[in-house]
């Protein structure tokens, strides 16, 4: 297997998610600041538990799969990756299936 087979799932996820927002304007990217306050709780709080399980030895990451690039409590670059790609797919998700079915989900402008 590839050092970027970690990233090349992450890559895969956003190709199949990426063409709702062209498609069917999810407009999910437009709004930046609600993107990053989605997002920033998730990396903060999955960070902390993967900086624990490593420093405990309760997991690893194997290197025949990542790219072996570090970051904080050496987490691995390619998992703070997956905490900002994969909630992206779920909310780009959510908002095509909202946008499709029409549904009200409390946080539209108001008119």
């Amino acid at each position: 297997m590839s050092k970027f087979a970690y990233l090349s799932v992450l890559l895969g996820c956003l190709m199949g998610t990426a063409w709702l927002e062209l498609f069917l304007r999810t407009k999910v990217y437009r709004r930046t600041i609600r993107l990053i306050l989605t997002i920033l709780p998730v990396l903060v709080v999955f960070s902390i538990w993967d900086a624990y399980a490593i420093a405990q030895k309760h997991w690893t990451f194997d290197t025949r799969y990542v790219t072996g690039i570090t970051t904080v409590a050496n987490i691995p670059l390619d998992e703070i990756l997956f905490f900002i790609v994969i909630p992206i797919c779920a909310i780009l998700s959510f908002e095509a299936v909202r946008s499709a079915r029409n549904w009200y989900a409390g946080d539209e402008d108001s008119k």
